[in-house]
């Protein structure tokens, strides 16, 4: 039997009436962020915004995702592809894995080409604390033109 690992996703606020198709898409598929776990069964036990900045909502919602037996949060790609990126990303991290003892992962569904090209000429993701935050979810070209 597969072990089974119970996940939650905060998405952008920006975001809001996204229905989530490309993270379920991808969380299926087992691509992006959700190819490290291709050996074992997911399940959604929440889905949420981070209600606006400063993130009033990462501050509670993790806890009710705890309750329901969350093992890692997965802050979605709309955080990293946003124009601009989610500026505290690193410190919304942080707290959580401090404050509720959950690991996050930065990253849902592979990055669209359509930003991934942007945030090239931006020059969004050149320091290496982004390239990082990039990892997770920086596909091949062909993966990441089947998410735009």
């Amino acid at each position: 039997m597969r072990e089974k690992v119970k996940i939650g996703i905060i998405i952008c606020d920006r975001y809001r009436s996204c229905a989530g198709g490309k993270c379920f898409r991808a969380l299926r598929n087992r691509e992006g962020a959700f190819s490290a776990y291709k050996d074992q069964e997911l399940e959604v036990v929440g889905y949420t915004i981070c209600n606006g900045c400063p993130g009033i909502n990462i501050e509670y919602a993790p806890e009710e995702m705890k309750k329901n037996g969350v093992k890692v949060i997965h802050f979605a790609t709309g955080m990293v592809v946003g124009y601009p990126p989610c500026s505290y990303i690193a410190y919304f991290r942080n707290f959580i894995e401090e404050k509720f003892k959950i690991k996050v992962v930065i990253g849902t569904h592979p990055i669209p080409q359509k930003y991934y090209t942007t945030h090239l000429q931006l020059k969004t993701w050149e320091s290496p604390e982004w390239q990082e935050f990039i990892k997770p979810t920086l596909t091949d070209e062909k993966t990441r033109l089947a998410y735009d």
